[in-house]
Formats: structure tokens, sequence, C-alpha cells
């Protein structure tokens, strides 16, 4: 289906967070309404387009890590949780992937704007403003050097994407 398949990298924001209760740390916000709703629709929308990406690599951040169990339930795919991804610069999400290419061949990376979206833009060289929440970015590398790597855009998927279409 696509030409250039050496290393698939999926990034996917976690799903929409709640902010109901000021009182719990940024850490643990569970997903809200919207978020539960949305998780599992994209996780089912990413299985029909045959996505099955050998490993899930998340962030524990409770928000992630439900976001990370629907995409794993749906996509029969384990998870990793890796302390790092919380909060991580660009450059720490680079090592993450590197790491993980030496390994797998593909692998879905699920953490946090800002750095998700600056690191989509780095890699695939297609630019966006945000990845919204339960947005997940297909690129492809022609090598596990994704510093070096030629790499194509395979998709940009978010949950009301069919519906600005419509």
């Amino acid at each position: 289906m696509y030409e250039m398949q050496t290393k698939i990298l999926y990034l996917l924001r976690h799903a929409k967070s709640s902010w109901e209760d000021f009182s719990i740390s940024d850490f643990d916000r569970p997903l809200n309404k919207r978020g539960k709703h949305d998780a599992p629709m994209m996780a089912i929308r990413m299985g029909e387009k045959a996505i099955s990406p050998e490993a899930i690599i998340s962030s524990p951040a409770k928000r992630a890590k439900s976001t990370a169990k629907c995409f794993s339930k749906a996509l029969n795919t384990k998870v990793i949780y890796d302390k790092h991804i919380y909060e991580a610069s660009t450059i720490q999400l680079h090592e993450i992937i590197k790491q993980a290419f030496k390994e797998y061949d593909s692998i879905m990376l699920v953490g946090h704007n800002p750095f998700l979206t600056i690191l989509s833009n780095t890699l695939s060289g297609y630019q966006i403003d945000n990845i919204p929440t339960t947005g997940i970015i297909g690129i492809s590398f022609d090598s596990e050097n994704i510093e070096t790597a030629k790499s194509e855009l395979l998709f940009f998927d978010y949950p009301k994407k069919n519906l600005e279409t419509c």
C-alpha cells in the first residue's frame, strides 16, 4: 500500500482530558466524556485502516494510559509505559523512538502536546498547527535513523476530520 516502509511511526496525542476537578494533578487527569468517546472510535478507525504497530509506547499519565489501552485493545498490540514521555522534549522523544526502532519496525507513541506536534512537523515535513486530541499521524522512514532517513507522511487523522469534509 505504501512505497516506503522500513520503519513506521504513529504519533498519537492522548484523548481529551477532564479539567473538571482542579485539585487533581495534571499527571492524574482522567479522560472526559468526549475523550472516552473519541479514543475507542479512533482506535476502531485505525483498525479499519489495518494499522498494526508492533508496540504502543505511552506516557504513563492517566489520560495517555487510558488512550493507549483503547488502542491496544482494538489493535491487539502490547503497551509499554515510558515515564520519560510525560513532559518530554522533542530531543527526548527522538531518543525514545530511536531506541524503539532498534527492536520494532512499527511503533505508536502516545504522548502530549506541544512536543508531539513539533516532533511530527520535524519528522514528516508536513506542517500542522496542532495535533488535536486523539489525533494520529503516520510517518514512514526508509531507515531506523530518523535524523537522516527519508520520511513520508502516510496519513493525518483526527476525530472531527470526517465531520469537516461532510
